[in-house]
């Protein structure tokens, strides 16, 4: 637990070095927030997080930014139960938990419907390169991850997302 709560002070340090933040921080499952494929495991197991990745949630929720999940699991099931026994369900204020042989835009539809949060004020997170573009078109600013949701991937995610509003401000695309 000391070693989530290190990670949380220093996601929290981060937070606090940007005048603009995401509104909603959106996570995919499989290799970005935990290190497997939902579908090759049963509901059985004990999952496990990347090192860094409950301490970031946990920096969020004390920071009043809300998280969801994108996720194109073809086991919804298990990455549910996944989520119960990681203890981290109610840290999502919107799952998106299914398979889509497309990219993840209709995941992002739902969410945008479910919360609100207009799309250029989500910061997005996920190792699948093939949903970076799709979902970025839309607004989202979108970080690929290479091995789960880390500090380093964390802060250039929120470097990214300030760029980006800084970038759109004088032009009348983006909504607090």
């Amino acid at each position: 637990m000391e070693e989530v709560q290190k990670v949380k002070d220093e996601a929290l340090q981060m937070l606090g070095l940007f005048q603009v933040l995401p509104r909603l921080v959106v996570f995919d499952l499989d290799y970005t927030l935990w290190p497997f494929y939902c579908e090759c495991r049963s509901k059985r197991d004990t999952p496990s997080l990347f090192p860094h990745s409950r301490g970031i949630l946990h920096a969020l929720k004390d920071k009043g930014i809300d998280a969801a999940i994108a996720s194109k699991s073809p086991t919804p099931d298990i990455a549910k139960t996944f989520l119960d026994k990681l203890s981290i369900t109610s840290m999502f204020v919107s799952q998106e938990i299914f398979y889509t042989g497309t990219h993840k835009t209709d995941h992002f539809q739902k969410i945008h419907v479910k919360t609100g949060v207009p799309f250029n004020s989500m910061l997005f997170f996920d190792d699948d390169n093939n949903n970076i573009p799709q979902v970025s078109e839309m607004g989202v600013t979108s970080i690929l991850v290479r091995k789960g949701v880390t500090l380093g991937a964390f802060r250039e995610g929120l470097t990214k997302f300030y760029q980006n509003w800084n970038a759109s401000k004088g032009k009348g695309k983006r909504h607090t």
